[in-house]
């Protein structure tokens, strides 16, 4: 009898066990709860970094994706910039005698780029600069002129963009650390920061559109892609002064300044050539133009000085 007992009472253990482990594969291999059924469309918002047409601005208040402000003892605080109409400013020599200024003044925000001046260049370029962007390569020329840039200028919004290892928030980013110097010394001043993940949609931007890996054909972004990216982002229409389109350099007569503050420097098509071929570390401005010439058909965007046939 008691044998008979033991061994009823070890079969019942037994299929307990089975009981248990069959119910935990279930739990384990099963759909989780939170996802959502295979027929119900994704809800999740599109990357902001990807521009398209269809794309959802953010709410008033909630800020841009992708930029965030150096400020010390605060992080995480969202660029919250939005303008119906804006003024992109190429640093091409083609602004030279374009007598723009006045135009582009009269616009709701004006974007420029590095270092580029409007004193003495007014008639051409304008006065005003809502948002500068600037690369990391770009930073020492501004802290060496930081009392224009940062007190005079101090009404600008800059926005800096660079690779992880120069703007990692750990102590380790030479370059973000200028930054949170610079912040704290002009308070006033609204400096942001391109995110690590903002950077890395970009690079997937530049792949999608061109189907080559940035990295593995050893170049650069520009800043004007970070720039253009940005004012997709921020405006509902732009005006995109002295950027050449990508077969200008095919058909151009007369050479032009790299810059038009540096007359006396780089030949534009000369430098856009050199690049688009270089094999390590050249920005690929021609392929990039060809790229805004594809969004400008999915945005109100429109180039003067020179003017692209679209």
């Amino acid at each position: 009898m008691t044998s008979l007992l033991h061994r009823w009472l070890c079969l019942l253990s037994l299929s307990l066990l089975l009981l248990f482990w069959f119910a935990h594969v279930i739990r384990r291999d099963g759909p989780s709860p939170a996802a959502p059924s295979p027929a119900a469309p994704s809800t999740a918002a599109p990357s902001t970094a990807a521009p398209s047409a269809a794309a959802p601005r953010a709410a008033p208040g909630a800020g841009i994706q992708g930029y965030v402000r150096v400020r010390p003892g605060k992080i995480n605080q969202l660029l919250d910039l939005h303008c119906d109409r804006c003024a992109l400013i190429s640093s091409s020599g083609q602004m030279s005698g374009a007598n723009a200024g006045e135009e582009i003044d009269k616009l709701g925000c004006v974007i420029r780029m590095n270092n580029a001046p409007t004193r003495g260049y007014e008639e051409d370029v304008g006065r005003r600069t809502t948002v500068r962007v600037v690369s990391h390569t770009s930073v020492p020329l501004l802290v060496r002129n930081e009392s224009y840039y940062f007190r005079q200028s101090a009404n600008t919004t800059y926005v800096f963009w660079g690779p992880e290892r120069n703007m990692r928030r750990d102590g380790q980013g030479r370059v973000f650390n200028t930054l949170l110097k610079v912040a704290k010394k002009y308070p006033a001043v609204q400096i942001y920061v391109v995110t690590r993940d903002k950077v890395q949609d970009c690079d997937d931007v530049f792949q999608k559109e061109t189907g080559k890996n940035r990295i593995k054909t050893g170049a650069y972004l520009s800043t004007g892609f970070f720039t253009m990216i940005l004012a997709i982002d921020m405006c509902d229409s732009i005006q995109v002064y002295g950027m050449i389109d990508n077969n200008h350099c095919k058909r151009a007569d007369r050479l032009v300044p790299y810059h038009y503050y540096e007359k006396s420097k780089f030949d534009e098509c000369k430098t856009y050539r050199f690049h688009e071929k270089a094999s390590l570390g050249g920005h690929r401005f021609i392929t990039e133009k060809a790229i805004y010439a594809k969004w400008a058909k999915l945005h109100k965007i429109e180039f003067k000085h020179p003017a692209w046939n679209l």
